[in-house]
């Protein structure tokens, strides 16, 4: 084995999978250089998985299904100092990713968030548009933290993730990722990232009774009571 099959990559960049096999190609185009793939295939049956691995991704397997069941199945399985998560979709360009790590490593920000930019009307659907709207006031009001978006796109240390605990399994993941951080006193930003037509139709925000249970699931998280937990440097340095 070379030294540089042994060597951590730059970073891992997690992509929650549930037949995005049409998605797939043009996702794993664009992963940064230097970076891991970890496709994680959450019941698909259009052959994502095997697509994956022969455009040389690591697959991971998760049989519960839920967005953040699969998302943290891939934190789980990183092995680098920075994990990024993305759909996979290609609905957001995982090159966009590369930047937003060195802004993480140089101290910026402990948690950086992609505000989605929508490109050409109807690539957010209204309804799911107003519900990310309601939920980041509702977020600012619980943590004071002046987001626009809880998107999908973002990066941060793995071990500080670890750190957070997180336990919610469906839709609310990226939201308690957001709530636990702001607890620990991190650092967290968000920076615009186009938002393009995504391929194929949404499993949770495409409807509005998607958009309702995500909304549900955030619900759910906004209602935890703060939490005493570890900063960034303290869970990096434990």
């Amino acid at each position: 084995m070379t030294d540089s099959a042994c060597r951590p990559p730059l970073a891992d960049l997690v992509l929650p999978c549930l037949d995005e096999a049409e998605a797939l190609p043009w996702v794993l185009a664009r992963v940064p250089a230097g970076w891991r793939a970890v496709v994680v295939d959450n019941g698909s049956t259009d052959g994502s998985a095997e697509i994956a691995r022969a455009l040389g991704a690591t697959v991971v397997y998760e049989a519960r299904r839920g967005f953040g069941a699969a998302c943290h199945a891939g934190l789980l399985a990183a092995r680098a100092e920075f994990v990024a998560f993305c759909d996979c979709d290609a609905s957001m360009d995982p090159g966009l990713l590369a930047p937003m790590a060195a802004r993480v490593a140089a101290g910026e920000a402990d948690l950086l968030l992609g505000r989605r930019r929508p490109q050409g009307r109807g690539v957010w659907p209204a309804h799911a548009r107003a519900g990310n709207l309601t939920l980041a006031r509702m977020l600012r009001s619980r943590t004071g933290l002046r987001l626009h978006d809880l998107g999908p796109m973002r990066v941060a240390r793995r071990e500080a993730l670890l750190g957070l605990d997180l336990t919610d399994r469906r839709s609310g993941y990226p939201l308690q990722m957001v709530v636990r951080a702001a607890d620990a006193g991190w650092k967290v930003a968000e920076t615009d990232v186009p938002y393009l037509p995504r391929s194929g139709k949404s499993k949770v925000t495409g409807t509005w009774r998607g958009t309702w249970h995500a909304v549900r699931d955030m619900r759910r998280v906004l209602a935890e009571p703060p939490g005493t937990r570890p900063s960034p440097a303290e869970e990096v340095s434990a």
